[in-house]
This record gives structure tokens, sequence and C-alpha cells, in this order.
């Protein structure tokens, strides 16, 4: 009977994955932190293609030094499940490949950009981060730029040291779902699926705008046709003409006129007489 030594099997290639992501995991500090959206009363807080999350302040701090960075990652939240944390900086996702793989990771900071003091009592800014609101970023690799679709959308900070492999991370968020604005295509402007009281009012307004615009024009009409047609002047008042006072004359006939003395015509005094 021949007897061979007996020589160990090599690992599966399971297993060898295993223990080569069991040390990384091990030494990825989990904090105990959710992303959430901003607690401030905010106008536009979450937009069709922005939310604004509030900055993780004094949660970082027993985690990250002066030379690491805290990245915010992005995903969809039915691919956040998929997500592996990069191990390298060359290995971060950016803005396009949420397009195509689900995630992408932006807004780098540092630990001196999230204090723990509150800087609204001075500045009187809300610390938001608001996610989407770059619109010309396009061209840079890490940009914040506007979100596509409605989502939902995940997030998560991770915090990834200055040679690459990350340090620590946060749990994921709640799914966060945007506005969705109404389709143009969708909007009914046929007027026969109007509503009859509708109507009836458009007809009265209609009308009533009608009336006014009548009124305006009578109005303006009568205000300067003086100044379209001069009435005619009083014939008294016409230039070369004149029209004096007419006088009744005393006809006096020619028999009586020869019967009056001398100085005795009407309206005459008598002449003195000579005689002694």
């Amino acid at each position: 009977m021949v007897r061979t030594r007996w020589q160990p099997h090599p690992p599966p290639p399971l297993l060898l994955l295993v223990l080569v992501w069991l040390p990384q995991s091990l030494s990825l500090d989990l904090i105990a932190y959710v992303p959430q959206i901003t607690a401030w009363d905010l106008e536009g807080k979450i937009t069709a293609t922005t939310f604004s999350l509030e900055q993780p302040r004094c949660v970082f701090d027993e985690h990250v030094s002066t030379k690491d960075t805290i990245w915010l990652v992005v995903a969809f939240s039915n691919a956040s499940r998929d997500f592996q944390n990069p191990q390298t900086a060359a290995k971060i996702p950016t803005f396009p490949q949420l397009l195509t793989d689900g995630h992408y990771m932006t807004l780098p900071l540092s630990l001196d950009q999230l204090p723990c003091e509150d800087l609204t009592g001075g500045s009187g800014g809300v610390p938001v981060l608001r996610v989407g609101n770059d619109f010309g970023c396009y061209q840079r690799p890490y940009c914040n730029a506007p979100l596509p679709s409605q989502g939902p959308y995940s997030v998560k900070f991770l915090v990834m040291d200055a040679a690459g492999p990350p340090k620590a991370e946060t749990k994921w968020s709640n799914p966060i779902y945007l506005h969705q604005g109404k389709n143009p295509n969708s909007i009914d402007t046929w007027p026969g699926r109007r509503s009859g009281c509708m109507i009836v009012i458009t007809s009265i307004l209609s009308a009533l705008a009608g009336l006014l615009l009548l009124a305006f024009l009578a109005a303006s009409t009568t205000r300067f046709s003086s100044l379209w047609w001069p009435e005619e002047a009083p014939e008294q008042l016409r230039i070369g003409s004149f029209m004096g006072k007419r006088y009744m004359t005393h006809h006096i006939p020619p028999s009586e006129a020869a019967t009056l003395p001398v100085g005795c015509e009407p309206g005459l005094d008598p002449l003195p007489s000579l005689s002694p």
C-alpha cells in the first residue's frame, strides 16, 4: 500500500475575498449618525433638482484628523446597497456615474469646515449642505450638479484618509424624494373640458371688459371732439365783421319841417330874441 503525503488544499476564491475584505471592514469605523434634511424652515429646501442636508457638526471630531477628507456619497436608494467604498482617491466615483452606476461622491469637506460652534448667531446664515446646487460644474470631476430625477436618493458621509483608504462612515439616510413638476404636455388647454361655472365667469368678465372699453372710448371721444371739430364762432365774434346797435330814427315829414321857425328844430334851444 502506497501512502501519499498530505498536502493542504488552496482556499476557495470566495474565502480569499472574505479574508481580504475583513480587515478593511473591521478598520472602518461606523458612526451612529443618520444624514437628514435640515429641520430649518427654509423655502426651497427640497426642489426638483436639489435638497438641503443639515451639516454634520460635532460628528467626526473623534474619527477625523485635519488631513482627512469628508465626502458625501449620493446614490439612488435602490443602488445604495451595491455601493463599494473606494480604496483610493482615483476610485472615487464622479457625477456622470450616477446615471450608469447609480451613485457618485461630492462636496469634499475638511474638519475645520464643520465646527461645533453655531455660526447662525453671528453671520445670520443657516448651516446646510445643498446637494445639486452647482448648475455650471459639469466639467469638474467632483461637481455638485443638479440631480436628474425625482429619486428617491440616499446619502451617507464617508471619511477618507489622505493616502486614500476610508476610515469612517455614517449610516445611510432615509429615502429622499424631490419635488416633481407637472409635465407641460399633460396640461389640458381645451375649453370643452372646463366646468360650466368657469365658462360663465369667463363670459361675464369678458363682457365687463368690453363694456369698460366702450365707455372709455366714448369718454375719450367726447373729451377730445372739440379739438377735432371746433364749434363755429357766433356771428358777432367773426373776424372782419362788426355789428353795432340799431337805432330807430324819427322821420319828419317835409311839410312840418318847412313850417317850423328858425331855431325851433327838434333838439335845438330857441335863439335869443334881439328885440327890447
